[in-house]
């Protein structure tokens, strides 16, 4: 039951987003992630938690509109996303760019 607990909460969080403000928001120790749209705040905090090994403080999400996209004269939408900003503990940190 742990595995399927622990499997479940590694696909709630898809992908971190770097963005000019995403990085701005590095240095308050807040980092942006692109989430399961179905996913609540308990379970991005257990995510990040689970998976980054760090304490969040709080977690703020938005659900942006969905954006239209057009190809030749088919129009259509695109997939829908949500964003979660993660505030971290102090003294905590993801390593979101490997070092060479």
């Amino acid at each position: 039951m742990a595995e399927r607990f622990a499997e479940r909460l590694a696909d709630v969080i898809r992908r971190p987003l770097i963005t000019e403000k995403a990085t701005r928001a590095l240095e308050l120790n807040q980092y942006t992630f692109e989430v399961d749209h179905r996913a609540a705040k308990p379970d991005i905090k257990a995510a990040v938690e689970t998976l980054f090994d760090v304490k969040v403080v709080g977690v703020s999400t938005m659900n942006p509109p969905r954006r239209t996209r057009r190809v030749g004269r088919f129009a259509g939408k695109r997939a829908q996303v949500k964003k979660a900003v993660v505030r971290l503990a102090e003294g905590n940190a993801i390593q979101l760019f490997p070092e060479s």
